[in-house]
């Protein structure tokens, strides 16, 4: 069984001026990151910028940074599709890298009902059998929500080993922990309910807030995992007031605008996303500055 371990980074797409990608800062960022707390990397997800990515840059940016992290982290393709056969021949192309999973989301804008969505993610793991798939849930941004009946099933097929749960809602995650057998990983999508899914069975967060505390986020795990609840409590409710800062606006708008102010050149996101309110950035500054960041 894989082991993506505690702290998956989604990470952000850095681009120059011109909009183009910056492949020596995708580097130089993906090496930092795994030095800093990150156990595997998801590239190309929601926080990667996307749906505005060509398959072409999606396709570089894997080997760039299978090459930067090579020993130090997992690396996880982002090549989910509202199109059951173009993610197949993405996540396909991505297998032939040789990477160590695929985050597969939910279908987006086109709502296909549950036996749909279950085809779908079956047909994607029967075309990849040899890669660990771990599937994502984030309603609010697909429109549809991936029941804990669905996942269910979906975790008997051996490769569908995880899944990225963004639902926001703890009862629903209760009820995949209820269905699915322990080695069936659940990971929180959302960095403020890292430590509330802990408590029902999950195994770590999809997390960007990592790119900034990795580290405390590592150690927020492990303390509620050998049984030093009132620590992790404490490093969540001190990290709480910048896991909402980060998206107080669409993300990863916050995220990037937090690494412009440590000097990192990841730049702006592209069109449709823009940058970020002047309050936003004054926000998260403070915040930062409070834990001592900046």
């Amino acid at each position: 069984m894989v082991d993506f371990g505690k702290v998956i980074t989604a990470m952000i797409t850095p681009f120059n001026s011109d909009g183009s990608v910056n492949y020596e800062e995708v580097e130089k960022l993906s090496i930092w990151l795994t030095e800093n707390g990150t156990d595997s990397l998801v590239i190309c997800g929601t926080t990667g910028e996307s749906p505005s990515l060509t398959w072409e840059e999606e396709y570089k940016l894997f080997q760039v940074v299978q090459k930067a992290v090579a020993g130090k982290a997992k690396v996880i393709a982002g090549t989910g599709s509202n199109s059951t056969r173009e993610a197949i021949a993405a996540t396909e192309k991505a297998a032939k890298l040789g990477l160590d999973g695929s985050l597969q989301v939910v279908p987006y804008y086109n709502k296909p009902p549950q036996l749909g969505l279950y085809e779908h993610f079956k047909a994607i793991a029967q075309a990849t059998p040899e890669l660990p798939i771990m599937v994502y849930n984030i309603p609010g941004r697909t429109g549809q929500n991936l029941i804990p009946e669905t996942v269910a099933k979906l975790a008997e097929i051996s490769n569908i080993v995880a899944i990225k749960e963004a639902s926001g809602n703890i009862d629903q995650v209760s009820q995949i922990r209820h269905l699915t057998a322990p080695e069936f990983k659940i990971y929180s999508g959302d960095d403020s309910l890292t430590l509330p899914l802990m408590a029902i069975g999950g195994s770590g967060v999809v997390s960007v807030a990592s790119h900034l505390v990795g580290k405390q986020l590592q150690e927020m795990i492990v303390a509620f995992e050998t049984g030093k609840v009132q620590v992790a409590t404490e490093i969540h409710l001190k990290l709480f007031s910048l896991f909402k800062a980060l998206f107080a606006t669409t993300n990863p708008i916050p995220v990037k605008a937090a690494l412009n102010l440590l000097d990192w050149k990841v730049g702006s996101t592209r069109p449709p996303l823009c940058d970020p309110p002047t309050e936003v950035t004054e926000k998260l500054s403070a915040e930062m500055g409070q834990l001592g960041l900046l």
